[in-house]
């Protein structure tokens, strides 16, 4: 029989209903069977009893995009160490891309996925396929059986598909399965060669640029589209002001958009990719793609947040090995390793003042769900929310524990962080997924465990 924990006294947030008030969480066999103020007085024989008072309850966070490296790259990252990367920093449900070796583009490899995940795992784990076969740009993959499948989404992640007539072709198949496209906006030509944000910066370091129109002019096709279809297309790591400006003219026209945008592009500008000071300094741990870029973008991004034009916050956690982000800047990875830290760095942007609480929980937790429906019928159940019934996916957190970064303590393989020495405020304390507690910090007091 499947034991039943209490959550007591906590402040319970969940913003798909409106509610923040301090509560009582009660969990039996996978699901919340109670969520109110006084369950703990008649509840008090549960089997564990997790105590919350001063910490924040909330839906389990969802990732909608992340790199598990499985199949194919197992030094980078397992599905077994990322989604237990996963599981301390607050994520139970986590949407896996493609582009694995081979690449998820077919039904066989969906299935392959899902049961190592299964098997592996210990939080939820949804594949998103590849859109074209081989990610190469050209032949649509039978969009029909990895829908069956079980796929969420479809993306050629790490590189958007090239020709127009290919990807109108998969917004339209897309949308007679379901299944949404997720685009990478990147045009290849212009940004051949580019290690960073392209601007005076970039030419100080002697680096060459990855200019913001190679985003922008993708983001322009793709919602002109998304227009012409009627099919709903997904904006990757948003970057850019420009993009900004553009899918917020979509979304006031009510196209079939949705977005998401990393913490490290809401909290990190281009400034953390080298310094001219005692001569010329490099962190290839900042080399990410898409860049790091400048100060108005991250503001139009945190505005954009606020207002609802960007509907979800996604790690994009990109593990490397040591040897990948070594040597020369130009040859190292794109990437950082971000399931552990993104919490506590977009809990900077609560304790600035810059977006409230219940808003910021709401893009981990509602906003995934919004943008890729997918993800509650393939839990078996609603995510996202702690109403009565919902899957018992639960994050705990402490707003304002502080902690300092250390990469050599992280879970997930990849200690690729730009983060590394420096202190957050803002900690998960205790991750549950399914009724099970997957993760549980030393601070947190746990009667019966």
């Amino acid at each position: 029989m499947a034991e039943t924990i209490l959550i007591s006294g906590g402040r319970v947030i969940d913003p798909g209903r409106g509610i923040d008030a301090v509560g009582d969480i009660l969990i039996a066999d996978g699901r919340i069977i109670g969520a109110s103020t006084g369950i703990a007085a008649i509840s008090a024989k549960s089997d564990l009893i997790i105590d919350a008072r001063g910490m924040v309850v909330c839906p389990g966070f969802i990732d909608l995009h992340c790199h598990l490296r499985e199949p194919g790259a197992k030094k980078k990252e397992t599905i077994a160490t990322g989604t237990r990367a996963a599981a301390k920093g607050g994520f139970t449900t986590v949407c896996a891309m493609p582009n694995t070796k081979p690449p998820i583009d077919s039904g066989a490899m969906v299935e392959l996925v899902r049961g190592k995940a299964k098997a592996e795992g210990v939080v939820r784990v949804l594949p998103i396929g590849c859109i074209t076969k081989g990610r190469a740009g050209r032949e649509l993959v039978d969009m029909k059986e990895m829908a069956d499948a079980g796929v969420v989404a479809l993306s050629d992640d790490g590189s958007s598909v090239p020709e127009y007539k290919v990807l109108r072709a998969a917004l339209e198949a897309g949308a007679a399965c379901g299944l949404p496209i997720i685009e990478h906006c990147e045009d290849a030509e212009l940004s051949a060669g580019g290690v960073m944000n392209e601007g005076e910066l970039a030419v100080r370091l002697g680096l060459k640029g990855l200019p913001e129109t190679a985003e922008e002019i993708v983001v322009a096709r793709d919602l002109a589209l998304s227009e012409m279809t009627g099919a709903h297309v997904h904006i990757a790591h948003v970057s850019t002001y420009g993009s900004v400006y553009l899918i917020r003219r979509a979304r006031a026209s009510k196209y079939a958009v949705t977005a998401e945008v990393t913490p490290h592009h809401l909290t990190m500008g281009e400034d953390r990719v080298g310094t001219m000071m005692g001569g010329i300094k490099l962190n290839a741990n900042a080399k990410v793609n898409p860049p790091l870029r400048r100060w108005r973008d991250i503001q139009a991004l945190v505005a954009a947040l606020q207002d609802g034009v960007i509907d979800a916050i996604a790690t994009d956690h990109a593990p490397h090995t040591k040897a990948d982000k070594s040597g020369d800047f130009a040859s190292a990875a794109f990437g950082i390793s971000g399931l552990e830290t993104a919490f506590g760095s977009v809990m900077a942007l609560v304790h600035r003042g810059e977006i409230g609480l219940s808003a910021l929980i709401a893009k981990l937790t509602t906003g995934p769900v919004q943008a890729l429906p997918r993800i509650c019928e393939l839990a078996g159940g609603e995510v996202g929310t702690l109403k009565v019934g919902a899957l018992a996916d639960v994050t705990i957190f402490d707003p304002d524990a502080t902690w300092v970064v250390d990469p050599a303590q992280f879970v997930s393989k990849g200690k690729n962080t730009p983060l590394g020495g420096e202190m957050l405020k803002g900690k998960v304390m205790a991750t549950i997924y399914g009724g099970r507690i997957v993760y549980k910090d030393d601070g947190v007091v746990i009667k019966g465990m």
